[in-house]
């Protein structure tokens, strides 16, 4: 692949000069667009007057971001604390719930991603999982509702979620105790762009308060105005126990953040819970996420997602249209897929078809993920993507799905 050497906007360019829309947004780090100057400048200002700072002690910068982000979330999250990467975060959420349920046992749907280091990839299970264990005891897989081809055979809505419903009763007979806390994506991204059905967040939260089991939603990547509401959860009123983000908290700066109700926090801060690092709480990568959240409140960039997506999306179903290899588009705001299929009513998946599409399309200047072994290509356009950009974007789509099916 090329060697990238700067980037603006939604483009990047190679160290020959050839220029990319980068539908990736880097590593998804870079939705507010490549070196945003809002960030530019809130970095500038953190390395003239404090870079690093005792991650005992707090900052400025870090008390503004606390405070800022307490206003976004709605009631009862109140309480944050700040670390570096999405990992990070998650392995954070699952010890405050394991610090304040004294259980051990957690669960994730078999579609998602939490990152890949120890604790986070035991979690993960769209893939990257095998030949890394043994893991920790007291990780379990449950069945992910993912209707387009649902893993117990069913249909929606007349199935009422008998995936989720199979899921716990037989965590209920595995485990030790209720677990400890079930942490999701409200969104499955890299386990193929998967929108769990309208229903399926709520009764999951139903089924963890009747267990006792905290609700840990990763946001990574869906959050922070991304697929049209600030937050994923908004859009069925469905509040976490606890919250994580990361990817674009930072405009392309690494930090993540940990968000619970005050009576959660009081419990853990009583019961000896600690989770940092040498660079937690950083004043340079606080001022950058502050800068941030800043941005994506004032200029109401949900509002904007939700735009670009239903136009991007459009130029996704009239490809559909006319290439019967496409055999499903999904996705919400800047977060959209398409499934690849051999035959439509089979749903065979076209696993080689993926990798070889995406390459035509690097080589004519669009960058996309492959996902689900090849089967889905997904895309995740800044914000900061034009229509004229979108609409280049479909004509290199299209030019690589007529090459391959040839």
């Amino acid at each position: 692949g090329p060697i990238l050497e700067r980037g603006a906007g939604s483009v990047v360019w190679d160290i020959t000069g050839k220029a990319y829309l980068d539908f990736n947004s880097g590593q998804m780090c870079s939705a507010l667009g490549h070196n945003h100057p809002r960030i530019v400048a809130a970095i500038q200002e953190a390395c003239q007057k404090l870079i690093h700072a005792s991650s005992s002690l707090l900052n400025v910068n870090e008390v503004r971001l606390a405070e800022t982000l307490a206003a976004t979330v709605p009631a009862p999250l109140q309480k944050s604390f700040f670390l570096l990467s999405g990992s990070d975060a998650n392995e954070a959420a699952l010890a405050v719930a394991k610090k304040y349920t004294g259980r051990y046992e957690v669960a994730s749907p078999h579609t998602s991603f939490h990152g890949l280091s120890e604790s986070a990839r035991a979690v993960t299970f769209t893939g990257w999982h095998q030949g890394y264990g043994p893991y920790a005891p007291g990780t379990y897989g449950m069945l992910a509702p993912y209707c387009y081809r649902c893993p117990v055979q069913h249909t929606f809505p007349q199935c009422e979620f008998a995936c989720l419903k199979a899921s716990f009763e037989l965590l209920d007979a595995e485990c030790a105790a209720p677990p400890a806390a079930v942490i999701t994506e409200p969104l499955f991204s890299a386990g193929g762009v998967i929108e769990p059905p309208v229903g399926w967040l709520p009764a999951l939260k139903r089924m963890c308060e009747a267990r006792g089991t905290l609700l840990v939603l990763d946001e990574a990547q869906t959050g922070l105005a991304k697929l049209g509401t600030m937050w994923a959860f908004e859009r069925e009123g469905v509040i976490p126990d606890v919250l994580t983000i990361s990817k674009h908290f930072g405009g392309g700066v690494t930090i993540s953040a940990v968000v619970t109700s005050a009576e959660i926090e009081a419990a853990v801060a009583e019961r000896g819970f600690v989770f940092m690092h040498s660079h937690t709480s950083d004043p340079l990568a606080c001022g950058a996420g502050l800068a941030s959240l800043e941005l994506i409140l004032e200029e109401k960039l949900w509002e904007r997602a939700a735009k670009l997506g239903e136009y991007w999306q459009g130029h996704l179903r009239r490809l559909a249209e006319g290439h019967e290899l496409i055999g499903d588009v999904r996705g919400r705001g800047l977060i959209q897929g398409i499934e690849l299929v051999w035959d439509r009513a089979r749903k065979t998946p076209a696993f080689e078809a993926g990798p070889q599409i995406a390459q035509v399309c690097l080589e004519r200047g669009l960058l996309c993920s492959v996902r689900r072994g090849g089967s889905v290509l997904r895309f995740v356009p800044p914000f900061t993507t034009t229509e004229s950009q979108f609409d280049r974007a479909a004509e290199i789509l299209e030019q690589a799905l007529q090459r391959v099916r040839s």
